[in-house]
């Protein structure tokens, strides 16, 4: 029979592994090692004025770890009209992006927890004698979405307007379906 100390002993080493693997699993998810099972890849992304009226619509793909965050659209030679891609941060915070080995310019817009346009950027591509990490843009955001530069303007968006967030397995940022 197992004495209540040698019981507690197992019982606490068994914690600690759990809290070893968990732990390890997230640094390793984190720093792009392995994919995460509740990452997602693409999503919609929609933009909405104040008069209820959608100003923009944009496919996106989703950088929702520190990899993709960094590489962002850095390995991409250009970006179509009507695409961009969706930073994902935990929680809403000042961030800088920076146009690092860019080769096209962007919009980059900078969303809140609340879901509206907190500010935007017009943002140029390095030049040939630059690797584009002094061009740096920042602003308060838990989202961050990067667009054809002119996007912005020609679909009228301003600070303020409201952002909905459908991933491409029917969850919205905010929980609820999507149709």
């Amino acid at each position: 029979m197992l004495s209540t100390r040698r019981i507690g002993s197992v019982l606490f080493v068994g914690v600690l592994v759990a809290l070893l693997v968990a732990g390890s699993t997230v640094t390793l998810v984190e720093f792009g090692v392995v994919s995460a099972p509740w990452t997602q890849d693409a999503a919609d992304v929609e933009i909405v004025g104040d008069d209820g009226e959608r100003k923009a619509a944009v496919d996106v793909e989703v950088a929702d770890t520190l990899e993709e965050r960094r590489t962002g659209l850095s390995d991409h030679d250009s970006l179509e009209e009507g695409h961009g891609m969706l930073f994902v941060h935990d929680e809403e915070g000042e961030r800088t992006y920076v146009m690092r080995e860019m080769d096209f310019d962007i919009d980059i817009i900078f969303i809140g927890g609340d879901r509206e346009i907190n500010s935007i950027h017009h943002a140029r591509a390095p030049e040939e004698d630059e690797d584009g990490g002094d061009i740096q843009y920042s602003g308060e955001a838990k989202w961050v979405l990067e667009v054809p530069r002119g996007h912005a303007n020609e679909t009228g968006l301003e600070e303020g307007d409201a952002v909905e967030i459908n991933y491409d397995e029917n969850e919205s940022e905010s929980g609820s379906e999507s149709e």
